[in-house]
């Protein structure tokens, strides 16, 4: 086993991965940008090396750099996480080139299910059905024009070397399309160094159902069941559970050998997740492989009992699977809901900023995975991913309830959070019956609204906090009050909190 790794990534994913090195007696590295002096990850390793500007380019997609700040650190191998050169084939390679152990598939099994027509080829030879589409070139109008005629629209368009729902746009008219394969092409670029394009036709209604696989370097290959992930706002997760509520045995059992025969016809190694779409007849489509640990691997873990990011840490180390296919056994239901710093009122809009205050929600069933802290400034260079909330309870309502409930218990302030819209989703009939697709947001929740109930109560709290603070006075919960004195704030006007607090904006909401 590695005696030290460094995590070539940021934000929650990178305290995570280093919560299980800890726990296996693994040092950890974490490389760092301007942005992110401060941050999470950086406070939680045991050496962090400082890698460059705030612009990722010049940062964390910069292969050169990681790679150095591994050496000088004497890491012994790279884990990637997930997003920026997670799914890289030149730095996978580069990586072993180093010297190092890149912590998930070698190179060129990367590139080749990368690429999504090598892949889809790979698909097909093991006789997972594909939907149609090709690779093409943003610039190629005629390739571009020819496929749509020929598939007919509407046709969904999205960044063929990376995934996250980055450069994806859905085309339902020819005039939408040279457009669409633009900002398609510059948002891939920017987010993966690579603007090339992939179209397909995009088909209505359908479940977006991934399977996770593990598998090692003795030929063992294994899926840890599913995870349906068709809550999804601009093409990106925000809700996704395990399992599926429309599953049932006899699919998962076709499903799951699907992915199993075509990650092992690939050759591949450690853990990755296999994506389909299932219509509503239950027929299903290879969609994508995501060659490494997904954002929603929580859940996997909820249901199984099992640490992903120990199991890829071992299988990358040279051990086998410590279990059979059929060892492996469902446990309750789990959900993982996303929380951004964005405004689902304004499109999902990124609302970055400084978070004055957080609570985490506590009791059994719940995980929180964060990446920040009250006082940290949540960078606009990247992601705005803050945590990421997981529930697990016996049955599907139960989770769902368990959810709503840690949903209402977490408490952000200083940036915009989408807390009360997911709580409202969970909380809907139709999701309750499990009738979930891909275009479920935009027919359910179409302007949608906040109530902003309790947000008077948490501000207010908030600047009564702080404002105490600021005068010296010690903060008492009412039960705890030493004396029978009046607390310090009972005779302060809330407004006057706010203000002194530093919330002037507030005020209004608390009059009366």
């Amino acid at each position: 086993m590695f005696s030290k790794i460094l995590i070539a990534n940021r934000g929650e994913i990178a305290v995570r991965i280093m919560r299980t090195a800890k726990e296996m007696g693994i040092g950890t590295v974490a490389v760092y940008s301007d942005a992110d002096r401060k941050a999470l990850h950086v406070l939680s390793a045991d050496e962090a090396v400082y890698i460059g500007p705030s612009n990722p380019l010049e940062s964390y997609l910069d292969a050169d750099k990681i790679i150095d700040a591994a050496k000088v650190t004497k890491a012994q191998a790279i884990h990637p996480g997930y997003g920026f050169l997670s799914e890289n084939a030149q730095f996978a390679e580069k990586t072993a080139a180093n010297g190092l152990t890149f912590i998930g598939p070698k190179g060129d099994v990367m590139a080749r299910l990368g690429d999504k027509i090598e892949a889809r080829k790979l698909a097909q030879q093991s006789g997972v059905p594909t939907v149609p589409g090709r690779i093409v070139a943003e610039t190629d109008e005629k390739e571009l024009f020819e496929f749509c005629e020929q598939a007919g629209y509407p046709v969904l368009i999205k960044a063929a070397a990376g995934g996250g729902g980055k450069g994806m746009r859905v085309v339902r008219k020819p005039d939408e399309l040279l457009s669409a394969a633009r900002q398609a092409s510059n948002e891939a670029l920017g987010a993966f160094g690579n603007g090339a394009i992939f179209i397909e036709k995009y088909l209505e209604r359908p479940r977006h159902v991934e399977i996770q696989v593990l598998a090692d370097h003795h030929g063992n290959v294994v899926h840890l069941f599913e995870r349906e992930c068709s809550i999804q706002r601009r093409h990106q997760k925000i809700i996704e559970e395990a399992p599926c509520p429309v599953m049932d045995p006899e699919l998962r059992e076709r499903m799951g050998r699907a992915a199993v025969d075509l990650v092992r016809d690939a050759g591949y190694e450690n853990a990755g997740t296999v994506e389909f779409l299932l219509d509503e007849d239950r027929n299903f489509y290879f969609l994508e492989v995501n060659t490494r640990l997904q954002v929603e691997h929580p859940i996997t873990e909820a249901i199984t009992g099992l640490d992903l990011v120990k199991l890829q840490l071992e299988i990358a180390s040279g051990a086998k699977l410590p279990f059979k296919q059929k060892d492996l056994t469902l446990r309750g239901h789990a959900f993982e809901c996303r929380i951004y710093a964005e405004n689902p009122e304004e499109n999902f809009m990124p609302a970055p900023g400084k978070i004055m205050f957080s609570q985490h929600p506590e009791g059994p069933g719940v995980r929180m995975d964060s990446g920040v802290y009250a006082g940290f400034t949540v960078p606009v260079q990247y992601d705005p991913i803050l945590a990421k909330l997981v529930t697990s309870a016996q049955d599907r309502n139960a989770a769902i309830d368990r959810m709503i409930r840690a949903l209402k218990e977490t408490v952000v302030l200083g940036a915009g959070t989408s807390l009360e819209y997911m709580a409202d989703v969970l909380n809907s009939q139709e999701f309750r019956d499990g009738n979930t697709h891909t275009g479920f947001l935009d027919e359910h929740f179409p302007g949608w609204t906040a109530s902003h109930e309790g947000d008077d109560l948490a501000l207010i709290g908030f600047a009564a906090r702080r404002l105490l603070e600021a005068r010296g006075l010690q903060t008492f919960q009412p039960e705890e009050s030493p004396t029978d004195e009046p607390l310090p704030w009972a005779s302060l006007d809330a407004g006057e909190l706010a203000e002194q607090a530093g919330y002037t904006g507030a005020i209004d909401a608390f009059e009366g």
